[in-house]
């Protein structure tokens, strides 16, 4: 229902043949280039600002360049990006031309390809913030090429720590912070083994040597051990050198696979399975703290940078973000559904027989289906108690039984999004009253004033589509109450790993405690809150705590969701609104292997978001809601 922008996507494919082989075996020189836009393409949902493309080249000689790049703006930048590459694939080998010659006439024809799909975690946006990211070097073995799939909480500190070595970064973003940091690590790493063979080595052999002998974990290690957020970052040296690194809690997503023709990575497992036609056994998680490096020479090895800490794996990406057709994510969201039936049964007082079901498109439908096998099962033993009953009293006639039996659930499509309407066209009022006409309603399915209405959804975050738009649509079909269900708790507290939700104040469950608080004359609250937060910062990052749980500490899930329906419906409503969130404990029970949870626990998994999430309250009470911590 409200479209939350997320963590990045990222792909890499490192082939481990020679490029005739590819070309023989697949036809073209740009099979990997193809996998790549595969592998992009359908990890589309993950960014739709901003796209970039790179490749480096293994055998290019001097004087002609090996590291090429291609990004663009926009929802459609993939298209972009490939329609200007594409086109340059003149030579496929039957021109007589060798491989060397086609690599170096066609300049996206490579071994390492490296893919990113960009959503600003930061309010930057433009070309200059577009991944993969280049630090330029006339030594190849110093030139790198990066992206990711992150956002860092203590981008200060590092930022202070490379400016106090000297280096001068051109731009205050973490990405760059991040990639002057692993230059840095990288040079020292040349320096390395600059002096283990200057003594018995000329150039040109010393470079070559140094080309073939840099140690990434090395590299990785010196740059990575004081960062604090969560990320998978992928790069690529000049050289030829390949590694993808990902947080030590598993917060950021990083699959691959390996065979003797390609090294693949992309942030979510059905992709690669459906672009390289594998078997999920096939696609590997990497765990986190861990690197996946390939070398120069194509050696693969996966080694443990920073150590394994805490399984602070993203449930919002197995509720939300990370594509359905995963085994694992397609049944966790049928039960993330299912767990809602007691609650939803209570709201309708258990009258099934007046109660449709049904969903907001489209990413709601998985949850949806479990919703459904739940209430089945459900009416399943009450139909097995009725025949029972029925039986014990003697009443068991044909009538009686096929009337127990015919008793179905009523599941409707009654919502149904205008993807032709765009309410970017207009403003203010003008803009709301699109807004409430973004969805069609299908009537004649609820009867008037007798039925309830159950509709789920995968998250209630703002509540603004509720308020503008869904309420007031299905209030049209005139039911007798609206019962809107999230598979997902309340959001909390926000984000700072990677999702666009950093604003506390834009929280509808924040708002609607706040609201209670003042309600209640319990504003010395808020005050305290405010104090602890203030005391929290004095302190270091690694000893905080978050203060902030101390406004919804006061209140129930259910006290804070009935102040949302006042806040939420529209003047006009005739129909009784309940809404009804997932626990916390049923999310965990649902999605067993990712525990993380801190936009509705507040359980930050680094010492970085308890400092940010008092700052963002400090930030709001002193009156810069909008002030980006």
């Amino acid at each position: 229902m409200e479209q939350l922008k997320h963590e990045c996507g990222v792909a890499m494919i490192r082939l481990r043949k020679p490029l005739e082989y590819y070309r023989r075996k697949y036809g073209s020189y740009s099979y990997a280039l193809n996998k790549l836009y595969l592998l992009m393409e359908k990890q589309h949902n993950r960014g739709q600002e901003g796209a970039g493309v790179g490749v480096v080249k293994l055998h290019s000689e001097p004087g002609h360049e090996y590291v090429f790049r291609e990004r663009a703006l926009g929802a459609n930048a993939i298209t972009e990006i490939f329609s200007n590459i594409l086109p340059q694939f003149e030579h496929d080998g039957t021109d007589g031309l060798c491989p060397e010659e086609v690599e170096r006439l066609s300049p996206f024809v490579g071994e390492i390809y490296m893919g990113h799909l960009r959503y600003s975690t930061t309010g930057k946006s433009g070309i200059s913030y577009v991944h993969p990211f280049l630090r330029r070097n006339n030594w190849r073995s110093r030139n790198l090429l990066m992206c990711g799939n992150f956002n860092m909480t203590n981008v200060d500190e590092v930022f202070s720590s490379i400016v106090s070595k000297g280096q001068h970064p051109r731009i205050y973003s973490d990405t760059v912070v991040l990639l002057e940091q692993l230059g840095y690590a990288l040079d020292k790493e040349n320096h390395r083994v600059y002096r283990k063979f200057r003594d018995t080595l000329d150039d040109p052999a010393l470079g070559l040597m140094i080309e073939d002998n840099i140690d990434m974990t090395n590299v990785l290690k010196g740059a990575a051990g004081d960062w604090d957020g969560g990320f998978v970052i992928c790069g690529a040296t000049g050289s030829g050198d390949m590694f993808v690194l990902r947080d030590r809690n598993g917060i950021r997503p990083a699959f691959y696979y390996i065979d003797e023709e390609v090294v693949v990575v992309a942030s979510e497992r059905p992709v690669i399975q459906t672009v390289f036609n594998v078997p999920r056994a096939s696609v590997h998680e990497l765990d986190p703290g861990s690197a996946l490096m390939v070398s120069k020479q194509g050696k693969v090895e996966i080694s443990d940078i920073l150590g394994m800490g805490l399984n602070r794996r993203c449930s919002f990406e197995r509720i939300y973000f990370s594509r359905g057709s995963d085994a694992d994510i397609y049944r966790e969201r049928k039960e993330l559904g299912r767990r809602l039936v007691p609650d939803i049964v209570r709201a309708v007082d258990g009258d099934l027989d007046h109660t449709v079901l049904s969903f907001i498109p489209n990413t709601a439908e998985v949850a949806f289906i479990g919703l459904v096998e739940g209430f089945n099962s459900y009416l399943n033993d009450l139909k097995a108690g009725a025949l029972l009953r029925m039986q014990a009293e003697g009443n068991m006639t044909p009538e009686n039984v096929s009337k127990v039996l015919d008793r179905k659930l009523r599941v409707e499509k009654v919502a149904i999004k205008d993807i032709k309407l765009r309410t970017f066209i207009a403003e203010g009022n003008s803009r709301n009253d699109l807004a409430a006409h973004v969805y069609d309603v299908t009537y004649g399915c609820v009867e008037d004033g007798k039925d309830y209405l159950v509709v789920i959804d995968d998250s209630i975050v703002r509540g603004t589509t509720l308020r503008q738009s869904i309420i007031g649509m299905l209030d049209r079909l005139k039911p007798k109450k609206i019962v809107i269900v999230s598979s997902s708790p309340q959001v909390r507290y926000p984000d700072y790993y990677g999702i666009d939700m950093s604003r506390m104040s834009e929280f509808i469950a924040f708002r609607a405690s706040i609201e209670l608080l003042k309600e209640r004359g319990m504003e010395n609250v808020i005050k305290d809150v405010y104090e602890n937060c203030r005391h929290q910062m004095a302190l270091p990052a690694e000893k905080q705590t978050n203060a902030v749980k101390g406004i919804y500490a006061p209140f129930t899930q259910e006290e804070i969701s009935r102040k949302m329906v006042e806040m939420l419906t529209p003047e006009g409503t005739d129909a009784d609104i309940e809404i009804i969130y997932q626990s916390i404990d049923g999310l965990h029970k649902a999605v067993p292997s990712c525990p993380g949870d801190w936009y509705f626990s507040g359980d930050y998994p680094t010492p970085g978001g308890n400092r940010l999430v008092n700052l963002s309250f400090i930030n709001y009470y002193e009156g810069n809601p909008d002030k980006r911590s």
